[in-house]
């Protein structure tokens, strides 16, 4: 397999097609081998359009959702991320590279060795793992410039926006099966927040967020 198409096959035929068009997104997806963060038995998938299976019944998104969710969080190179769902780290090496620092964290410990083993591999330093659950228990007390919460919730979760930085950034996507919509909500400088709504898409519940009935919008 020539792992450099096939990279270049699912920029140009998966990622920019679905109108991702920001160039220092697009070299993200050149520069991080996601060869390298899906388990072994799948790399000749890598850059499929798939939903990668990666154990403990979760999987890797779209390479293209990931990258217009990337687009979408405009990040910058002096941004603090936290990413809610760690999976198979790919999402925090693209964000590890594309801002200061990143936070992940992930309810499955074996994902947090992992993902921190294929981290490591990539030499790439300017990132925190934790194991935890991020809807009941574990919390941060710093604000962020941008969060990732990379499983659906079935109706909005305010807590994450309570935890942006003014002008701060966050992708979710809400909605259940058949009914999803990835939404951008950003603080304003008075405090205020602005919820858009992207694009339609499919993801699976983070974990302990299927029921919704302690959701509001």
């Amino acid at each position: 397999m020539n792992l450099e198409q096939a990279r270049f096959n699912m920029i140009e035929q998966q990622i920019r097609p679905w109108d991702v068009l920001d160039e220092t997104v697009l070299a993200t997806f050149g520069f991080i081998p996601r060869e390298a963060f899906v388990p072994p038995q799948w790399k000749n998938l890598a850059f499929a359009d798939i939903e990668i299976p990666l154990g403990n019944g979760e999987f890797m998104m779209h390479p293209r959702v990931e990258a217009r969710m990337l687009q979408a969080l405009t990040i910058s190179p002096d941004d603090r991320c936290l990413e809610i769902g760690t999976g198979s780290g790919f999402v925090t090496a693209c964000l590890a590279h594309l801002s200061k620092h990143v936070d992940s964290v992930d309810i499955y410990e074996d994902f947090t060795r992992q993902a921190e083993e294929r981290l490591l591999s990539r030499e790439l330093t300017n990132y925190s793992l934790h194991t935890g659950d991020a809807l009941r228990g574990w919390v941060s007390t710093q604000l962020y410039n941008v969060i990732v919460v990379t499983g659906s919730v079935p109706a909005y979760l305010p807590r994450f926006e309570e935890q942006l930085a003014p002008g701060g950034r966050l992708f979710i996507v809400v909605g259940t099966a058949a009914s999803m919509q990835a939404m951008l909500v950003t603080r304003q400088p008075e405090g205020d927040f602005s919820r858009t709504m992207l694009f339609e898409t499919g993801l699976k519940p983070l974990v302990g967020a299927a029921s919704g009935s302690s959701f509001t919008f």
